[in-house]
Parts: C-alpha cells; sequence; structure tokens
C-alpha cells in the first residue's frame, strides 16, 4: 500500500499502526515523528506564516479568502510521482490543508484512480473511528482496534479518576489569540473528561471567535491557551497579547494563578492519536489533586 497524507492528523494515524513505510508522500506540516521528515512532501502552503503574529496570521488569511484564493495547494507532479493507492485528506478546516475538493481535483487528472479517504472528525470518538477507517483501508483492522482499544482505556481512565472530583473548574481554552477564538471541536469534549466545565466552548462545534468581555463575564476558574499550529515556544512568545491585556487580570483564572500554555500543535489542533495526551495534560491543568504528575516540561508550562 502506498500512502499519500495531505494532514498532519493522518500522518501520526499512519505511524501509530505501523504504516510507516508505507507513506510515500505528506505535507509540509506533518513534523511527527521525526521520521517523518524523510518522507517526499506533495503539498505546500500559498501564504509564509513563519515569524508571523497571531494577529499577522489572521490579516494574511482574511485577504486571501476575501479574494477567493487558496490556502493550500496540491503539487500534482509531486503526487504523480509518488504514486499514491491511498490519499488520506479532510474536509474540515479550509486554512489547515488541503481540501476533500481540491484533492479531487487532481486526483481525476491521475492516470489511475486512487482511494480517497477524507478525515473530517469533531469528537474524540471520530478520531478513534478515524483509525479504524485507516486500518481498514490499509487492510490493518485488527491492528486498528487494538491502537483504539489501549487509547480509550487511556481516556476511561482519566474519566473515572475526574469523575471523583469535588469541584468542576470553569474553563477557558484559547485556539487563538488576535482574533480571540475558541477551543471548539473535541476540545470541550476534552475539559469534560478532564474533570472541568468548558464555560464558552461547545463539544463537536467549530472553533468560534469571542469577545473579550465575553470571556470576563464567563469567570473561567482556569485559563488555557493553546493556538492553532503554535509549538510550546511560540505559544509562550505569543502569551502576552492576552495576558498583558487590562481585561485580562480580572479573571478568577489570573488572579489564582491558574493560566497555562500548550503545545497546541502536539496535543490539541491535530484529531490525531495524541490528543489523548493532550486530555491527559488537562487532566492534571484542571484537576491538579486527582493527577498529581505534571505534563512534561515540552508540553505544557504554567504563566507566572
Amino acid at each position: 500500500m502506498r500512502i499519500v497524507s495531505l494532514l498532519p492528523a493522518a500522518t501520526e494515524i499512519c505511524f501509530a499502526l505501523g504504516l510507516g513505510d508505507d507513506l510515500v508522500g505528506v505535507s509540509p506540516e506533518c513534523d511527527y515523528p521525526h521520521a517523518v521528515r524523510e518522507k517526499p512532501i506533495v503539498s505546500h502552503a500559498l501564504l509564509q506564516y513563519d515569524g508571523k503574529t497571531s494577529g499577522d496570521t489572521s490579516r494574511m488569511v482574511g485577504e486571501r479568502i476575501r479574494s477567493g484564493g487558496a490556502l493550500y495547494q496540491v503539487d500534482e507532479s509531486a503526487l504523480r510521482a509518488s504514486g499514491p493507492d491511498l490519499i488520506l485528506t479532510q474536509g474540515l478546516c479550509d486554512v489547515c490543508a488541503p481540501t476533500l475538493g481540491d484533492v479531487e481535483d487532481v486526483a481525476r487528472r491521475l492516470p489511475w484512480t486512487p482511494v480517497i479517504e477524507s478525515l473530517d472528525p469533531h469528537r474524540l470518538e471520530d478520531m478513534l473511528q478515524d483509525i479504524l477507517r485507516v486500518g481498514r483501508a490499509c487492510g490493518i483492522e485488527a491492528r486498528a482496534v487494538e491502537l483504539v482499544a489501549a487509547l480509550r482505556e487511556r481516556i476511561d481512565r482519566v474519566l473515572e479518576r475526574a469523575s471523583t472530583a469535588l469541584a468542576h473548574p470553569k474553563t477557558v481554552c484559547l485556539e487563538w489569540l488576535d482574533p480571540l477564538f475558541l477551543g471548539g471541536h473535541w476540545v470541550p469534549e476534552m475539559v469534560a473528561l478532564a474533570g472541568g466545565i468548558d464555560v464558552l466552548g461547545r463539544t463537536g462545534e467549530k472553533s468560534r471567535r469571542v469577545e473579550p468581555d465575553e470571556i470576563v463575564m464567563a469567570s473561567p476558574d482556569v485559563a488555557v491557551l493553546m493556538p492553532c499550529g503554535f509549538d510550546l515556544n511560540r505559544t509562550r512568545d505569543e502569551a502576552p497579547v492576552v495576558t498583558a491585556a487590562r481585561w485580562w487580570a480580572k479573571l478568577p483564572a489570573a488572579r489564582a494563578d491558574r493560566v497555562w500554555i500548550v503545545d497546541g500543535s502536539s496535543y490539541f489542533n491535530r484529531p490525531g492519536p495524541r490528543l489523548v495526551d493532550g486530555l491527559e495534560i488537562l487532566a492534571h491543568v484542571v484537576q491538579p489533586e486527582l493527577f498529581s504528575k505534571p505534563p512534561d516540561a515540552a508540553a505544557a508550562a504554567r504563566v507566572s
């Protein structure tokens, strides 16, 4: 099986299933595990985000969308050279990767007909089902069932312990900082599993823009900054965009020193197996008395 993955989450699923050697093409954002960096790149971003702030990135993306331009493009010649039997793509987010329609357009011009699977999860269960879908498509369903069972066991362990909590802190998760966007889709579900209450996000719904006044009114006990596509260091650099604002000091989370930054790119933004790592990180952030082991220093840090 020759596989092309056009999104990082699908690439991580492939490696978790032992399909790393079958990957013959990936996207430039596919960076985990390290071995993926040796794979041919078959798509590219049409905007350069390196070194740009949240605000600059938002303006660039907005201008491109308003003009009707694409944000990603499949490299047709590279795709032909890779000769995939299976292409993994998505339709969930226009600003994250080539969309299903774009991929189908290119695939029609190939001299053979690859199978195209679009992974579009909105909840944790959808991510687990995507693992099973990839396993079936690649003829390794039993291996996928085993991986999903192991991930479910970890999820259930968090849920079981968190269910004993005496209090459930009001929590806000920010997926973008300028402008402010709430974490959507699976993030509110992860907060609930970890023993908190996402006071503004809604499980299964898209990320949405939010104003500072709405966050202040929600009065969160815990705040987590998880900008989409940012690792921990970049999030640390960007955090003052909100944490230095006057309104931020009004939050109970800020007054109680319960503001965290996390590696959103690795553990919260990508709907792959490492969302379960993200859940375990959130469990410590939300219920530190029940989950006393702190996360790895490269994954999360308290904002002091």
